[in-house]
């Protein structure tokens, strides 16, 4: 998982707010409801001492926020008077959250928002397609794609001796039309990073369409006959094919950096367990920090304003390092911290899955010379 995203909140100085709040609204009295959590959050703050201003600022972002049907959730993060990021989480959170810290709280974000997965999704028939692409931290890119061709795209029975000869320029019609889709596609492909391509609608176009697709990117699509270009169409099978199909290429992200940090135990003991994988961090040395979502940890850390790398299992380390004042924040905010600071990824895997110690290990990008084998 790519931490960029969560650069800007690292950035500010200062306490943070940060809320995990349940927004569905059902029921005749589902506003009311939605006040009474927001209050009793409200409440939870103000014990942990978050100043008035960026309290209220969250407010004004729970109430204006826009009503969507179904369940949802919203993830607030506030500092020094304004909200600096809100997302809208695809579904309730398990628990409503508020913490006031030096750190934002982004565990339970990461877990359910997952990796972002570049992709690009295209809606075809025989006539063009539309195209949608999204690369990592980037907004959606989408285009309409209309052929080239628009005369003869329809068979019919014309009889005679030219009915093979219609039929036949029909079919070219559509070859040619998938053509220009095909090229598109590539283009969006590789603007964004794609891995993975999911295609849907005409079951005819589809197919042409993957027989026009280049080889090095036939072996990342993903066909369905799900979807359709008409007007009121419902796409929400499609939508489903696409949200899976990003869904195994993250899962296959996460076997393969624990497979790379099995075989890397099997050679040294480098990156495993908190204090070692702090170590790494601190030098820059990891290439991606495997961390256990485990909301009832009680593991903390020690951080210094500002740098991500000044981070300890013990505050005296980092006041030897000239830090004045540094502060005790939960393990894994502050190693989420140290990853997104230092270029590091994230891989989030299930209590038990890896063998852990502490619930943390971690990739390197190089072998340390001083603790390597003889």
């Amino acid at each position: 998982m790519n931490l960029s995203f969560l650069r800007p909140l690292y950035d500010r100085r200062g306490d943070w707010v940060t809320v995990y709040l349940d927004a569905t609204r059902t029921g005749e009295n589902a506003d009311h409801e939605l006040q009474l959590r927001w209050q009793a959050l409200r409440s939870k703050l103000r014990d942990q001492g978050a100043d008035q201003a960026t309290v209220d600022a969250v407010a004004v972002a729970v109430a204006e926020h826009p009503h969507q049907p179904g369940p949802y959730g919203l993830a607030i993060f506030a500092n020094a008077g304004e909200v600096v990021r809100l997302e809208t989480l695809s579904a309730a959170p398990a628990i409503d959250e508020a913490r006031y810290g030096p750190l934002p709280h982004t565990m339970p974000l990461l877990a359910q928002r997952g990796e972002d997965v570049p992709y690009v999704r295209v809606l075809a028939d025989r006539t063009g397609a539309d195209l949608e692409g999204l690369s990592v931290g980037g907004a959606p890119r989408r285009r309409t794609v209309t052929g080239s061709e628009t005369f003869p795209l329809h068979k019919v029975n014309v009889g005679g001796w030219s009915h093979r000869h219609y039929q036949l320029a029909v079919e070219e019609a559509w070859k040619r039309n998938a053509t220009d889709v095909a090229a598109a596609a590539v283009d969006l492909a590789d603007a964004v990073g794609a891995e993975v391509i999911v295609v849907g609608g005409d079951v005819r176009a589809v197919q042409t369409f993957t027989g026009r697709l280049p080889q090095r990117w036939r072996d990342r699509l993903v066909s369905t006959d799900a979807g359709s270009r008409h007007a009121g169409a419902d796409d929400n099978t499609l939508d489903d094919v696409t949200i899976q199909a990003i869904a195994e290429v993250a899962e296959s992200h996460v076997r393969e950096v624990v497979d790379r940090y099995g075989a890397q135990r099997g050679a040294d003991q480098a990156g495993i367990g908190l204090a070692d994988v702090v170590t790494r961090l601190q030098r820059g040395q990891v290439d991606t920090v495997l961390l256990a979502n485990d909301p009832s940890s009680t593991d903390m850390l020690w951080i210094a304003p500002g740098d991500p790398t000044l981070i300890a299992v013990d505050e005296r380390l980092l006041r030897e390092s000239g830090v004045d004042d540094p502060q005790r924040v939960r393990a894994d905010d502050a190693l989420v911290r140290a990853a997104s600071g230092t270029g590091a990824n994230l891989a989030l895997v299930s209590p038990g899955e890896v063998p852990l110690q502490h619930g943390v290990g971690a990739v390197l990008r190089y072998a340390d010379a001083s603790i390597a084998p003889s």
